[in-house]
């Protein structure tokens, strides 16, 4: 949301929960299985490839899909 101006978008983390854990192994964007920091940076690297400057912008896509993908 841009709220923060002393922290660049490039150096945020996304929130790595069941829900972004899920989807983001379906994509293929993780392989590693524990839900930990490690899993988190393996996420981020991929995000970054995809856009450097904001890779947490894919947060509420991949939230989002897996809560509906719950809901079902």
């Amino acid at each position: 949301f841009g709220i923060w101006k002393s922290i660049s978008t490039s150096e945020l983390f996304l929130p790595l929960d069941v829900h972004t854990s899920r989807i983001s192994r379906e994509l293929g964007l993780l392989q590693r299985k524990q839900d930990d920091w490690k899993a988190l940076e393996e996420l981020m690297k991929k995000l970054r490839e995809m856009d450097a400057n904001d890779p947490v912008k894919y947060d509420f896509a991949l939230f989002g899909i897996g809560v509906f993908e719950n809901d079902k």
